[in-house]
């Protein structure tokens, strides 16, 4: 005799409270309030001075009174040439500087996370500017370009060059001081693009190896696209840098 069993077919399980799976817990939102003493920072100090400095660019204002005035001001600004000038001479810092702390950022982040000799003191090496003050970077600086008996004019000279005015020539003095900044800068750069590179987790290399990707093309395709929030940051910090330093 052979038995025959039936099975009933298993319905679906209702949804819990708030259409939440069974088995599955609701989402608390005790986490979302550790976002609130962030938030409630940022809203004092970057969202109310921002909104605040954009009204009263619209008006005349005193310390007791304000006059709505239209976009006057605006006009005013673009009519005076050492303001414009100002404000292209800021353009050009921040392009030049963010720039360059990008790209030497991330050769110099790819350098040091590879398995080079020293790699330890070669990042303390790059780290170093960033714990220099900028007086004290300024100062020095100064010594070093200045166009008769700085260190460096005196080198070309030793050599039969004649060294420029690096900061007394206005097509020099602008680059000078954005190399300055990079100098100082590029560290910090370093340290971000590194902690994305080492993120990167290493299957991907080794799939890559294992394709026949060479150096070149794991760079282009896997270190470029994945190191991509550690650029957005850099570029950030560094046009954030220069803006607050030309005024």
């Amino acid at each position: 005799m052979v038995s025959t069993t039936t099975t009933k077919p298993r319905t679906p399980a209702a949804g819990g409270p708030a259409g939440t799976p069974v088995g599955r817990r609701p989402r608390s939102p005790y986490p979302t309030w550790f976002y609130l003493p962030a938030a409630i920072l940022y809203t004092i100090f970057f969202l109310v001075p921002t909104f605040a400095s954009f009204w009263f660019s619209l008006t005349r204002w005193s310390l007791f009174e304000s006059e709505f005035i239209g976009l006057d001001n605006f006009v005013q600004f673009f009519r005076e040439p050492a303001l414009v000038t100002g404000m292209v001479n800021t353009v050009i810092y921040a392009v030049v500087t963010s720039g360059l702390k990008v790209v030497l950022g991330l050769l110099l982040g790819v350098l040091l996370t590879s398995q080079i000799i020293a790699r330890g003191f070669l990042r303390s090496v790059v780290f170093f500017p960033v714990l220099v003050s900028t007086i004290g970077v300024g100062i020095t600086f100064q010594v070093l370009m200045d166009p008769f008996g700085g260190l460096i004019n005196e080198t070309l000279a030793a050599v039969g060059i004649p060294g420029p005015g690096w900061l007394t020539d206005p097509s020099l003095a602008l680059l000078s001081v954005a190399l300055v900044d990079v100098w100082k800068g590029v560290g910090l750069a370093t340290v971000i693009y590194m902690a994305g590179i080492v993120s990167i987790p290493q299957e991907y290399f080794e799939a890559a190896r294992v394709d026949g990707a060479g150096t070149v093309q794991q760079f282009r395709n896997i270190v470029l696209p994945l190191a991509r929030p550690a650029t957005v940051t850099v570029i950030i910090l560094s046009l954030i840098g220069a803006c607050a330093r030309s005024t």
